[in-house]
């Protein structure tokens, strides 16, 4: 059993670094590591807690949990290392991300820097037991608990067409990458 949970999140934080990388993300594997268990009322109720953390916290340009207190366009890159560690894979160029692979009860990020502060945050959520964190999200889900979006646009990553749907947080949005209406591939953070 062990080694079957650990080639799951191991093929979920594979397709959470390919897409924070830019180059086309695997969705098959992210939609296998999904449906591992059949979807219940408690993840439900987890997911909807994980979508409603996000609310508050974009206002002052910050994400909930580990990455809670980094605030775009703020900190800098020694306050994130600070606050997270030293990422998993280090930027290649001035507009790339940091990456911070998802581990088991840590969610993944990816976050870009300009002068050395946070442009912009990627949630990737966590791998195992995804569906009781983002991948518990669906569109039908956040348009019910937050109603109309700012904004919707379909995007194209490679051969991947994704809708990236965004609500406005004062000086900040949210935007959430879905590959599909019932699946989150992960939630950014910038500014307007």
């Amino acid at each position: 059993m062990r080694n079957y949970v650990t080639t799951i999140a191991l093929l979920g934080t594979l397709a959470g670094m390919i897409a924070a990388s830019g180059t086309a993300p695997h969705a098959d594997a992210r939609e296998a590591a999904r449906k591992i268990r059949p979807f219940n009322a408690s993840d439900a109720a987890m997911a909807l807690k994980t979508l409603n953390g996000f609310y508050k916290p974009a206002l002052a340009g910050q994400f909930p949990g580990e990455a809670s207190g980094l605030t775009i366009g703020a900190s800098t890159r020694q306050n994130v290392i600070g606050k997270i560690g030293q990422p998993d894979k280090t930027r290649t160029n001035a507009d790339g991300f940091d990456l911070y692979h998802a581990e088991m009860g840590h969610p993944g990020y990816a976050i870009a820097y300009k002068l050395n502060k946070v442009r912009e945050m990627r949630y990737f959520g966590t791998q195992v037991e995804r569906q009781t964190n983002i991948g518990g999200i669906s569109k039908k889900l956040l348009f019910t608990k937050w109603g109309k979006p700012s904004g919707s646009v379909v995007i194209r990553n490679g051969s991947l067409v994704q809708q990236k749907i965004t609500y406005n947080r004062g000086k900040y949005k949210l935007a959430f990458i879905f590959n599909s209406s019932t699946n989150l591939d992960h939630i950014n953070l910038l500014k307007r």
